[in-house]
């Protein structure tokens, strides 16, 4: 058998606050043994399971891999403004007049992440 991912790893400023914005966008859960302050933060959800580091360097350059989220109750626009409510910043807007495309956003320590168009949105 393969090997299998089992999380996905950010290093960042602030485990812990990085999570529950994480936590918060996924519709996820932070770890029950997880405090502010503490050096490292897991965030499960349905889609993957992430681990946030705390690390004494500053993002310093663009992400060379960054996830894509699909919304799964609501539009990707709905999605978008959900998002921003939670912390997050628009870093690209891709979005074509006919409806494809996609946002690039920014979580609150800058690392990258895109919002695609919901499955009912591209059946239609």
């Amino acid at each position: 058998m393969a090997s299998l991912v089992r999380h996905v790893t950010f290093d960042c400023s602030d485990a812990y606050t990085l999570a529950q914005f994480w936590a918060a966008a996924l519709d996820g859960a932070l770890s029950d043994e997880d405090f502010p302050g503490d050096p490292e933060a897991l965030v499960t959800s349905s889609g993957a399971t992430l681990l946030f580091v705390t690390v004494p360097d500053a993002k310093a350059v663009k992400n060379r891999v960054h996830m894509d989220l699909q919304p799964q109750d609501r539009t990707r626009d709905e999605e978008v403004e959900r998002l921003l409510t939670l912390g997050a910043t628009v870093f690209g807007d891709h979005r074509r007049p006919d409806g494809t495309g996609w946002v690039t956003m920014t979580d609150p320590e800058g690392n990258e992440f895109c919002v695609e168009r919901s499955a009912a949105e591209r059946a239609s």
